[in-house]
């Protein structure tokens, strides 16, 4: 038996999965770290923590499997995008790696809109806004010129683990898509965009496909990681492109609905999208893209209040579905770091509404998992909106899915049939590619087909969906009376 080992590394944990040829997943293991929030708007991860995450995930796996290194044929990795790792001549990190829900660079986004919009919509298909790693990057040279002067190298997340494992300095196409440094017309790093940070492009990481084994294990990382030296590494790419990858949508007008650390809903086209309320990226299948829509703080809003106020997810769950439908009159709003669609405002901010006497610790759980249901309406009427055509199911993804509470209320708000299989997060998808890539299956369709198993299908309920229509209203009204405040406060 050879086996395949996916990686991720998402907001909140690392999660692995060692995959067998024979389509089943022979062992997971996740590691929990922490996001840090140094000051109000801040968001950044220590890449030691990624480190650390991985050598305890490759123990457990073969572990719990009892698989040997040697197995391994071939190892895969992915990440959330958008988070630059600085690095000196060295590859020493320079400074924590900004995460992509950080909205510290408010500024050098205004300053992009207004100086070089075009520019940067011609080649990247986006505007500016604080998820990218352009005005991230420069409020790093603008505010820490000392750190910005000794970095000669950059990587994104899963790229730095896969230099630890290899010692190769490389990126994928579709993450570089993430930085707003890549120009997606020509397929290459953009001279006039890097120009803005004054970082010449050569000095970024050659660009690879997904796909494409990069490197081997090296001996170093070998005795530090428990691998095989020797063993093959993939270039790997997004979270969210092996999620898409591993729900199974790979053909036109198929969806996806995320519920990680960000909520997601991602429709596979065979064009771009260049819209404000749109993220373009490029789908792991050539030709095809799957732009989508963002909001967020989805599970991270439900990991801060488990942080806050205590509790694990299983007993809150099971207090929240006592509580009725709408949470008699209370509302959350989730917008604990800004919010993307259909806002790109970074100065909003979480907000529960409508507290009386009768509200008790269940209706504060359930209003959270209902309010970003209903953040997650607000980008189901921008791809309407749009005018990108979809089904009306979709496959439900991310660490949210295995919550049967939470997936009966998103699939009411949205009003979408969703279908959720037996393994569709991220390091699963890495892990059948990590199995394409070793020859083990022939394509994408032909790995989906051995590994990929439907377990159940949440369907909408009628009455609840009128509900939560009537709810959305008071949702929207509630955000357009308190934005100005936000603003007010900066």
């Amino acid at each position: 038996m050879r086996y395949f080992l996916g990686i991720d590394f998402g907001g909140g944990a690392s999660k692995a999965t060692l995959l067998g040829e024979d389509g089943r997943v022979a062992a997971e293991h996740t590691v929990e770290y922490p996001t840090q929030y140094p000051e109000p708007g801040f968001a950044q991860q220590d890449p030691a923590d990624w480190i650390a995450a991985v050598r305890k995930n490759i123990a457990c796996v073969l572990q719990r499997s009892g698989a040997s290194p040697e197995r391994i044929a071939a190892v895969c990795l992915d990440a959330a995008t958008h988070t630059a790792v600085l690095l000196d001549g060295d590859f020493r990190v320079l400074r924590p790696a900004i995460y992509w829900t950080d909205a510290r660079s408010v500024e050098q986004c205004s300053l992009l809109r207004r100086e070089y919009g075009q520019l940067i919509l011609q080649q990247t298909l986006h505007r500016p806004d604080t998820i990218w790693t352009l005005p991230q990057l420069m409020w790093i040279r603008d505010r820490q010129p000392e750190v910005w002067a000794r970095t000669e190298h950059i990587l994104f997340a899963k790229d730095y683990v896969r230099y630890f494992l290899t010692g190769v300095y490389c990126t994928d196409f579709i993450e570089a898509q993430g930085s707003m440094l890549f120009d997606y017309n020509a397929r290459a790093w953009s001279p006039e965009l890097c120009s803005l940070i004054g970082f010449p492009p050569e000095k970024l990481p050659p660009l690879r496909r997904p796909a494409q084994i990069i490197g081997e294990v090296t001996a170093q990382a070998a005795a530090i990681a428990g691998l095989k030296a020797g063993t093959p590494v993939l270039c790997g790419t997004t979270d969210t492109a092996m999620e898409v990858f591993a729900a199974g949508a790979v053909a036109k007008g198929q969806m996806t609905v995320k519920l990680a650390t960000a909520g997601r809903i991602c429709v596979v086209t065979d064009r771009a999208y260049p819209d404000p309320n749109l993220v373009n990226y490029s789908h792991l299948a050539e030709g095809l893209w799957y732009p989508g829509t963002a909001t967020k703080s989805c599970a991270a809003s439900y990991r801060w209040y488990r942080d806050a106020f205590g509790g694990d997810y299983r007993q809150l769950d099971l207090e929240a579905a006592k509580v009725p439908p709408g949470c008699d009159g209370l509302m959350f709003h989730p917008y604990l770091n800004g919010e993307l669609t259909p806002y790109a405002d970074p100065l909003l901010r979480g907000s529960f509404t409508g507290v009386r006497f009768g509200h008790g610790k269940a209706h504060f759980s359930r209003a959270v998992l209902e309010g970003v249901a209903l953040s997650l309406l607000d980008c189901k009427r921008a791809l309407a909106e749009i005018g990108i055509p979809h089904a009306r199911s979709a496959a439900v993804i991310g660490g949210g899915a295995g919550s049967p509470l939470w997936r009966q209320i998103v699939a009411d708000a949205l009003g979408l049939s969703l279908h959720l299989k037996e393994n569709s997060d991220s390091s699963f998808g890495s892990a059948m590619l990590a199995g394409v890539a070793a020859g083990a299956f022939d394509n994408l369709a032909a790995a989906l087909a051995r590994c990929a198993k439907t377990v159940s299908v949440t369907q909408p309920q009628r009455e609840n969906a009128e509900l939560y229509a009537d709810l959305y209203l008071r949702y929207r009204r509630i955000h357009d009376a308190l934005a100005p405040l936000y603003h007010e406060m900066g």
